[in-house]
């Protein structure tokens, strides 16, 4: 393979020199220095990826190998599946800068649900899922079975028929998570549509509270999955957006050491991305360096900060790892060509 045939790494190495752009060309060399030594790295998903479509290039990525685990918001889980079953129904609104109130309430008038500059049809996803989980849900109640939230969405997209797809299921993030039984966590599952419907069948009596497991069986459970995904190389920690999609897994190491009084490795590796500065204890979360100070990372992880909009940034490291994970020999030898 010639170096034309790495054409994204080829861009990256060439033009990304300085400021947010070298951030994003270091970060991305040693994700594949990372892995390609065997390590593992652990995707933390904030914002609304999903619905942006990240799940073009996420998916790709997770059957190539890249990544190896998962903490995503409720939304992000289901908003995958959403984009599986409804795609066509979604309606974009490149405008959306410029709209009124009143252009917002026409738009819920049509029984969409805006989320920047797309919309999420009411009846093609949200109803259209609900008819499916909830008989799930009431046959988990009936059998007095419980389950991690995200093992609802992994049975029902793994038995949805090819003929409900709108999508391209090469696409679908969560089909490829499901198929390979990638450990994930979904911290806060009450936010999100369906945990809200969830919310409403315990209410009415129609569906038991307990079938769901807590976010602290989460948290335990992920002890054990941490030490396997740990073992070896290590495992990074790669973070888009804030909140608690990333704080929730991250605390992992330092609860192991200091709760469990277990040994356990640190975070090898430390990225995120987000558009909000990481200070003053803004949503985006603390700096890499504070995060030594709660023993989740040390001095010497590899640490990146990239302050962009990650459905811009991500895609691109994707890809241009998509490309290493191709052909690896001429990878490096870029690499190594641009490091002189």
């Amino acid at each position: 393979m010639s170096t034309s045939e790495l054409p994204v790494l080829e861009f990256i190495l060439t033009n990304y020199k300085n400021f947010n752009a070298r951030a994003t060309r270091d970060a991305l060399l040693s994700y594949w220095e990372h892995v390609s030594s065997g390590g593992r790295m652990f995707w933390s998903v904030a914002g609304a990826m999903s619905s942006a479509q990240l799940g073009i290039t996420l998916a790709p990525a997770i059957r190539s190998g890249l990544i190896h685990g998962l903490s995503v918001t409720g939304a992000n889980l289901e908003e995958s599946l959403f984009r599986l079953v409804a795609h066509t129904a979604y309606k974009d609104f490149p405008e959306y800068r410029y709209f009124t109130k009143q252009d917002d309430t026409k738009i819920l008038e049509q029984r969409m649900r805006r989320v920047t500059d797309t919309s999420i049809p009411e009846d093609e996803a949200f109803r259209a899922v609900e008819k499916i989980v909830v008989p799930m849900w009431k046959n988990a109640s009936a059998k007095g079975e419980r389950r991690f939230w995200h093992e609802y969405f992994y049975e029902l997209i793994q038995v949805l028929e090819p003929s409900a797809y709108e999508g391209d299921p090469e696409a679908c993030w969560l089909m490829e998570a499901a198929k390979r039984k990638l450990p994930i966590v979904v911290p806060g599952y009450e936010d999100s549509t369906f945990g809200n419907i969830f919310a409403s069948y315990v209410k009415t009596g129609d569906c038991n509270a307990s079938i769901a497991k807590s976010g602290i069986e989460y948290m335990a459970d992920f002890y054990d999955r941490y030490e396997e995904l740990s073992a070896g190389t290590g495992v990074g920690f790669f973070q888009i957006g804030g909140g608690i999609a990333g704080d929730f897994p991250i605390c992992v190491v330092p609860s192991t050491k200091y709760d469990m009084q277990k040994p356990v490795k640190p975070w090898a590796y430390f990225c995120q991305i987000s558009d909000s500065t990481t200070s003053y204890g803004s949503y985006s979360g603390a700096t890499p360096n504070e995060k030594i100070t709660w023993d989740k990372l040390t001095e010497t992880t590899p640490m990146f900060v990239i302050e962009s909009d990650a459905t811009i940034v991500v895609p691109l490291m994707l890809r241009a790892l998509l490309e290493c994970q191709g052909n690896p020999d001429a990878a490096n030898a870029l690499i190594a060509k641009h490091r002189r």
